[in-house]
């Protein structure tokens, strides 16, 4: 059986991961993820003065709500010190997060040791609010970081189509009469909320990366931003909760490392499986394309070769093409050749025999077209003077080859659309 307040714990760091996910994702899109780090670690020195304040009134320093409150000024006065130097025009705003971020924790690490020399140990317990400790939570504080991150979820689904219109085209918002710097403060206040709601749960240094790898997760799997969300959503509260529970189980692992482990480790599956920007499929699509072209290179050189031993218009697919000269003709190995012999083999496109191939019914219909498309286009290169008659071989081999296939497709003529000319087109009818 869970007990009670882990099973709070873990709803409220699961909610906190719904939260951060649904933040996140507009952070990323709208360039402001960086600004989640800045409010992070300026948070700190929040913390240590609210503590000081309520250890000095003589209640509970550890009381949450005092705590988050601290925060939540620190994390706006970072951001506001951003803004300030960013609008300065000296400094970019990378240069401002960082100064702010080195500038504020330095300033919570310092009152946090100076905490601890205090005789009422007002520092005591501080320090999980650095790499977060779920098992530290009570059940009282999971309500509170819970009721927080629902508000940020409440309020993103409300301001969703000025957010969204935001984070796309900010002119055209504007254009459309939306005031986006009011939408960008919603947006800036709703990150220092998600991070100060995860600041005992994951700590403020690893804040962040809840907003950020969720978010990044959602972008490699969908283009759409509706299933972007959703899928954020779904990725930090398993995140959130998991590694809620390593700590719950573990005390002595701190929440926010085991959350962001899980949070990277979906990130590294996306990025390696994901069915269109991963890397697997990436790296799929690269092979076909780098085979089709080799493909067609083999064929267009055995056509080419067997003109060379004076086959006639319309009769070179009809005799026998040495391996040795196809490799020569395209620059490859011998190994490479003969790899690529057997390969066309097997699809029924070449006939092999004692170092020699021969192109059968389909391959020299192929063969055919291919020499014809790149003579196509070598005569466009030469008519249009972009290309000399040394050059235009090459060149023609990477416009067709060298651009994905939806680009060349835009930038390379019909061949049936180009001026015939007989000297460059009568050998390949």
């Amino acid at each position: 059986m869970i007990a009670y307040n882990t099973l709070v714990v873990l709803s409220g760091c699961a909610l906190l991961g719904v939260a951060a996910g649904t933040v996140g994702t507009f952070a990323l899109l709208r360039g402001r993820a960086l600004v989640a780090d800045a409010v992070g670690h300026a948070a700190l020195p929040g913390v240590a003065v609210a503590a000081l304040i309520v250890a000095l009134v003589g209640a509970d320093p550890r009381a949450l709500p005092p705590l988050l409150a601290g925060a939540a000024i620190a994390g706006l006065l970072g951001v506001l010190a951003v803004q300030a130097l960013t609008r300065t025009r000296r400094i970019r705003e990378d240069a401002a997060i960082a100064i702010v971020l080195s500038a504020f924790y330095a300033a919570g690490v310092a009152l946090l040791s100076w905490l601890q020399t205090l005789p009422g140990a007002a520092q005591a317990g501080l320090s999980k609010f650095i790499l977060g400790q779920a098992a530290a939570m009570r059940a009282e504080d999971a309500y509170i970081a819970a009721t927080v991150a629902a508000t940020c979820l409440v309020l993103v689904l409300l301001a969703f189509q000025r957010l969204r219109a935001v984070a796309f085209d900010m002119d055209f918002a504007r254009v459309q009469g939306l005031r986006t710097d009011r939408t960008d403060l919603l947006l800036l206040a709703l990150i220092v909320l998600v991070c100060v709601s995860g600041l005992q749960a994951v700590g403020l240094i690893l804040v962040v990366a809840l907003l950020v790898l969720p978010a990044a997760t959602a972008r490699l799997l969908t283009h759409r931003l509706p299933r972007m969300l959703a899928l954020a959503a779904g990725c930090g509260a398993l995140a959130g909760a998991a590694g809620a529970w390593v700590s719950a189980m573990r005390p002595e692992v701190p929440t926010g490392a085991a959350v962001v482990l899980l949070a990277a480790l979906l990130f590294t599956l996306a990025l390696l499986f994901a069915p269109e920007r991963g890397l697997l499929a990436r790296l799929w699509v690269l092979l076909r394309r780098r085979l089709a072209a080799d493909t067609e290179h083999f064929l267009r050189a055995a056509w080419e070769a067997q003109e060379a031993a004076g086959a006639g218009p319309g009769t070179a697919g009809d005799r026998w093409a040495p391996i040795g000269a196809v490799a020569a003709a395209r620059g490859w190995s011998a190994g490479k050749a003969a790899r690529l012999a057997a390969w066309l083999a097997l699809r029924g496109l070449v006939a092999r025999a004692e170092g020699h191939v021969h192109l059968t019914p389909r391959g020299a219909t192929l063969a055919r077209r291919a020499v014809r498309a790149h003579r196509a286009v070598e005569h466009h290169l030469l008519a249009a003077g972009t290309a000399d008659a040394d050059s235009a071989d090459r060149l023609a081999d990477l416009l067709e080859h060298g651009l994905p296939p939806e680009m060349a497709a835009r930038l390379l003529p019909e061949p049936s659309a180009l001026p015939a000319s007989p000297h460059a087109l009568g050998a390949g009818r």
